[in-house]
């Protein structure tokens, strides 16, 4: 096994889901809570996410992929072109520009964020896009560390030319148990959103980790 993609990426990945992903957020969280301890949670998002990995930084070589497959997936991503089809009317041929919509481009995408958990020292858990990090805030100290994180993350994006989506309240800072001091957060100079509850992947996500707004939302499907 040779374990290409890490734990905590949980998208697009062997035996790995949207409920493996909520199972492991929501039993850490509960056990935080029920210990006492105080946890911030963030939601990142990224722009675009699945139009903007360069083509030139693929980081497949850095993953152990090289030789013949290297070179015929380098290949594959050049010179590519489309046009639509639609009764009997042809529209005129584009640039290919980004690899969404194909099974290379999942999972070109998965290797490309993997290393962005290198860049923070708190929890951090991936479906596909969608992006968490957490952190017991017990102190000052715990509140430094998670802006730290959270500018690293900023200087990940840009120097990778994957910006996160910090307009339009797309990422978000939830608060949880006892005694939280709901301290603020930024992102390239954006104050994060605080909320109390969040779809998150499939299911409502709440701040008392209660399930009554889940169950809400189930009944009226």
């Amino acid at each position: 096994m040779h374990l290409l993609i890490k734990d905590s990426q949980h998208g697009f990945t062997k035996r790995k889901s949207c409920l493996t992903n909520l199972l492991v957020l929501m039993e850490e969280m509960s056990n935080y809570v029920d210990s006492g301890y105080p946890v911030d949670v963030i939601y990142l998002v990224f722009q675009k996410a699945f139009n903007k990995v360069p083509h030139k930084q693929l980081k497949l070589a850095a993953h152990g992929i090289g030789g013949k497959v290297l070179k015929w997936l380098e290949n594959w991503l050049q010179g590519r072109m489309q046009r639509v089809v639609l009764g009997g009317h042809m529209s005129q041929w584009q640039d290919i520009l980004s690899t969404q919509g194909s099974v290379f481009g999942l999972l070109q995408f998965v290797i490309y964020i993997d290393d962005t958990g290198e860049a923070v020292n708190s929890r951090i858990l991936y479906f596909a896009d969608d992006t968490k990090i957490y952190l017991v805030i017990t102190s000052a100290d715990e509140i430094d560390g998670l802006c730290v994180d959270l500018s690293n993350l900023v200087s990940w994006s840009k120097d990778w030319q994957m910006l996160f989506n910090t307009g339009a309240c797309k990422c978000k800072i939830m608060h949880l148990g006892y005694n939280n001091t709901k301290a603020g957060y930024f992102m390239d100079s954006v104050q994060l959103e605080t909320l109390t509850d969040e779809w998150d992947l499939v299911v409502i996500v709440s701040d008392d980790l209660k399930r009554e707004k889940q169950c809400v939302a189930a009944v009226k499907v």
